[in-house]
């Protein structure tokens, strides 16, 4: 298996460093050749907005919404969880998505930069919480039926997921904590 992470902005990384200690061939992505060569993807935090002008720029956007039509497995992290989803409620009017996950989500949800938190996360799994940290993240106000929340913050979804797709608003790249890469893998 060979996992690709979007290379174009952002923590992507830090994403090759976790799937590379997972054991697993993780390469970046910056072109539709490069993409076409992987079976999953990783889109990673960064700034929603600019990615997805890079995305058009790049050629890419039409690629991975193909293949995401086509039932590719993806992880999207903060910015990537915005790209995601079948709604942004404040983007740029140019601003695309790919709709992979029924989810209305809003850029910035918790406010700006001084805004940004950490918290710990029960996942469920019966291990210890996830520390996870929230910079300037996106907030899911609101999911389609078949959309599965798994973890929430108070009431806000933070990582939810349909098939093989999975979007969380935090960063999961940023710790040594590999269990939302984990998860991810084990769903494709």
């Amino acid at each position: 298996m060979k996992v690709g992470v979007l290379a174009l902005q952002g923590a992507f990384a830090l994403h090759v460093a976790a799937l590379e200690r997972l054991g697993v061939a993780a390469v970046e992505v910056r072109t539709p050749v490069e993409l076409a060569e992987v079976d999953a993807l990783v889109v990673p935090g960064g700034e929603s907005t600019t990615m997805s002008m890079l995305l058009e720029r790049s050629g890419l956007f039409a690629a991975v919404a193909e293949r995401l039509v086509g039932g590719m497995p993806a992880l999207g992290t903060c910015a990537g969880a915005i790209l995601l989803a079948s709604e942004v409620l404040d983007g740029r009017p140019d601003q695309r998505c790919f709709g992979a996950l029924g989810m209305r989500i809003r850029r910035n949800g918790y406010g700006r930069q001084v805004q940004s938190f950490e918290t710990d996360l029960d996942l469920g799994d019966g291990g210890p919480p996830l520390r996870a940290a929230f910079i300037r993240a996106p907030r899911i106000e609101g999911v389609d039926p078949s959309v599965e929340v798994l973890v929430s913050v108070g009431e806000d979804p933070v990582l939810c997921r349909r098939d093989a797709v999975v979007a969380c608003t935090f960063h999961p790249e940023l710790g040594s904590d590999d269990r939302i890469h984990e998860m991810f893998l084990a769903r494709i």
